[in-house]
């Protein structure tokens, strides 16, 4: 008889208290399906951020703005970085976003600056592009002497240089710059962009 008026008092609820009744109380199959469903739902959300990621962390990404198209892009091709003997090329990503997961997940909530000029408009001629050329190369400085270049050291490292194979000024400087414990960026802020206009800038910038 009770089972009776249960079944009876189920069926006169309205669907929102039958489904809170069941979330209160879940059947070892519903458990079940609710882990499964957000096991799934896991992996297609990680693979599809990881996609994206992978997809803004390419050459044709990058180039696909005009600022950096028209600008840093051209001058990149004129390096060795860009075009050698051994055809081993370093791409915008390799020199700009970090390898490691959370420098690179870092590395790109600050590029949300990037975006906002892109949007406004505040880089989007050479002339304007320059103005601002000085302060996107320091940012660009400061990140790399703060993690020690690292981005440069994925390819080159002091540890494996031959310095015997090297020119004389190129071994000498090395040496020295292992011995003061200085960095890639250190010395080569020119390496594959045009240095800005530094008139002005108080010495030891």
């Amino acid at each position: 008889m009770a089972e009776r008026n249960t079944t009876t008092s189920e069926k006169k609820a309205g669907p929102i208290r039958r489904l809170w009744r069941w979330w209160r109380r879940p059947s070892r199959l519903a458990l079940g399906t609710l882990l499964l469903l957000g096991f799934v739902a896991g992996i297609v959300f990680w693979g599809g951020f990881n996609t994206g990621m992978e997809a803004a962390n390419t050459e044709k990404f990058c180039i696909s703005c005009h600022e950096m198209r028209e600008n840093v892009y051209e001058e990149y091709m004129e390096t060795v970085h860009y075009n050698n003997r051994s055809g081993v090329r370093a791409t915008c990503p390799d020199c700009h976003v970090p390898h490691e997961w959370a420098p690179k997940m870092l590395r790109k909530l600050k590029a949300s600056k990037e975006l906002y000029a892109k949007v406004f408009g505040i880089i989007d001629t050479p002339q304007k592009f320059e103005e601002h050329r000085l302060t996107m190369a320091s940012n660009e400085w400061a990140r790399m002497k703060a993690n020690n270049s690292q981005e440069c050291r994925n390819c080159h490292n002091f540890e494996y240089m031959d310095f015997t194979a090297q020119k004389t000024v190129a071994a000498k400087m090395h040496d020295k710059a292992i011995i003061e414990g200085k960095t890639c960026i250190d010395c080569h802020k020119g390496i594959a962009h045009k240095l800005p206009d530094m008139h002005g800038v108080p010495t030891g910038f």
